[in-house]
């Protein structure tokens, strides 16, 4: 399957600053794109393109599995397509020293994959000032994951929220919530987040705020809390966090 693309431009795609919505893109890669602030364009593939690493992007990858390779190179296919929706293209998407892409100038992005989906989300960064995407399979999150990465009182929450709906795996809400803070605060930072030093509050509505140990910097204020949604589709839990940047 070829991989889909969506654009969030508000209530009224044909007006204000998005990207003009392509045909063809599928509920996944609509499901994200809603989740995110006008102007983010997402592409996702729900199967592998082969041969679609460019020259310098596989360089890290050289004792990677197969499976390993073509999940890096449509992941890396997906975002170069959703740059060149957003306007921005560029030859190569590096990779950083903890794994994160590395954007052209003037861009902020996400990149995501699990079984049976890659996608990529990618906004100017003057009207964005951070995100992350994460998308995890719809199922518990094993009891050993969840002691690692859930704190006490968030499992405390989640009991309550599990007797509200109990046919969401909130476990993995949280996982998959955290996973999509740190690629958000990783490239505003350039430090490590660990899933304990975060505190979530996840809402029946698709909503979440997190609270952060230490501030990220943005437009001269000191943000102690990232707000994003969630959402499950086909078989996936999606989220997205993102900060945006006030309109003068």
């Amino acid at each position: 399957m070829r991989p889909t693309a969506a654009t969030t431009t508000g209530t009224d795609s044909a007006s204000g600053g998005g990207v003009p919505v392509p045909s063809g893109q599928s509920a996944v890669a609509r499901a994200l794109a809603a989740l995110l602030p006008d102007g983010a364009v997402v592409v996702a593939a729900t199967e592998d393109v082969a041969g679609a690493l460019r020259p310098g992007e596989g360089d890290s990858l050289a004792k990677a599995v197969p499976s390993r390779v073509a999940e890096f190179a449509t992941g890396r296919s997906c975002a170069h397509q959703a740059l060149d929706l957003l306007g921005v293209p560029t030859a190569t998407i590096g990779r950083g020293g903890r794994g994160e892409p590395l954007w052209p100038a003037g861009v902020v992005g996400s990149i995501t994959h699990c079984e049976g989906l890659r996608a990529a989300a990618v906004a100017r960064a003057g009207d964005v000032a951070g995100l992350g995407i994460d998308a995890e399979p719809h199922l518990p999150l094993p009891e050993d994951v969840v002691d690692l990465t859930l704190t006490r009182p968030e499992r405390h929450r989640l009991v309550e929220l599990h007797r509200t709906a109990p046919d969401v795996a909130w476990t993995r809400v949280v996982f998959s919530l955290k996973e999509a803070v740190y690629k958000l605060w990783y490239p505003l930072r350039h430090e490590w987040l660990g899933f304990e030093e975060v505190d979530t509050v996840v809402h029946p509505d698709g909503t979440f705020a997190v609270a952060l140990p230490r501030p990220l910097s943005v437009g001269g204020e000191q943000m102690m809390t990232v707000r994003g949604r969630w959402a499950l589709t086909g078989g996936f839990v999606l989220t997205a966090a993102a900060l945006g940047r006030s309109k003068q």
